[in-house]
């Protein structure tokens, strides 16, 4: 006799699948740019040689130098000069720059029937085109039957206007940015320090030793855990404008209460720092009795 035997799981027994999920995205796109070689005296070019060129000077496109050559009695000696040739190069030192290219003899008549090979249009086909070396051309040998080119409109008084674009493909990968921002240091104890002997918006006086100091109650329940209870908390009296310590000299009760023991700019200058201890610890202020430590450790030091 078979025997099936059916389990429940135990919540929780099974491994957790939840896992972190980052991104990253990587961006292709392509710097373009643009240049307009005019040339003048066509005719004294023509019949220069054949593979002889006039250059353009060179532009920067996508960080990269580049320079058109026209060919007025073509580059290959098999074509006989029928041709004439024109090619977009590389003019600085690169290794695999990819780009796409676009090279326009312009129509002079203002027709706009110009003669345009591109690269542009055809990237699914072939994808950009690869410069593996400074001089590395794209262009083509027979662009336009020099015979046509000659009673065209693209010869106008003499000259052409070749205008040559390219793109230069560049890759990037994006991911979570992270920042780094200093963050200043606090200087919370002069502020109230500041605020205290500016007088604004207090709404509480303190009688200490025969002077009085005017105070802001949530600084004082912010600074000290007996202020909060005794200014806000059930221990509370009905008269709270005006409060009387005794047994704290007056020059402590303001260091303790509105500076910074580490600054080293308490009124006492120079005095043990122990003769701070005991207010520090009547009036529960954490922050103050640890800055009294620090201190007697360095002079100790």
């Amino acid at each position: 006799m078979d025997t099936i035997r059916v389990s429940k799981e135990v919540p929780g027994s099974s491994k957790s699948t939840a896992q972190s999920l980052t991104e990253s995205t990587s961006r292709t796109e392509t710097i373009n740019g643009s240049h307009e070689f005019k040339i003048s005296g066509y005719s004294l070019v023509k019949g220069m040689g054949i593979g002889k060129y006039v250059a353009s000077d060179t532009f920067m496109v996508g960080g990269y130098s580049w320079a058109i050559y026209f060919y007025p009695d073509g580059k290959s000696p098999e074509d006989n000069s029928v041709y004439v040739s024109l090619f977009i190069a590389l003019a600085s030192e690169g290794a695999d720059v990819r780009a796409l290219f676009e090279l326009t003899l312009v129509d002079q008549s203002g027709n706009e029937r110009h003669k345009v090979h591109s690269h542009f249009g055809r990237t699914l086909e072939s994808g950009p085109y690869t410069l593996k070396y400074r001089g590395s051309m794209w262009g083509y040998k027979r662009f336009f039957k020099r015979s046509l080119l000659e009673s065209s409109d693209y010869l106008k008084d003499n000259g052409l206007l070749v205008r040559c674009c390219v793109g230069v493909v560049k890759s990037r990968t994006e991911g979570p940015r992270c920042y780094n921002i200093p963050v200043p240091v606090s200087g919370l104890g002069q502020q109230f320090g500041k605020l205290l002997e500016s007088g604004k918006g207090a709404d509480v006086t303190f009688e200490v030793d025969g002077e009085t100091f005017p105070a802001h109650k949530l600084v004082l329940a912010a600074r000290s855990a007996v202020f909060r209870a005794q200014l806000f908390g059930p221990l509370r009296s009905e008269n709270t404008n005006c409060i009387i310590i005794e047994d704290v000299q007056a020059p402590i009760f303001k260091d303790f209460l509105f500076t910074s023991v580490q600054s080293g700019t308490f009124s006492w200058g120079a005095a043990p720092v122990l003769k701070y201890y005991s207010p520090g610890i009547r009036f529960n202020l954490s922050t103050f009795l640890l800055d009294c430590m620090i201190v007697s450790i360095s002079r100790m030091q």
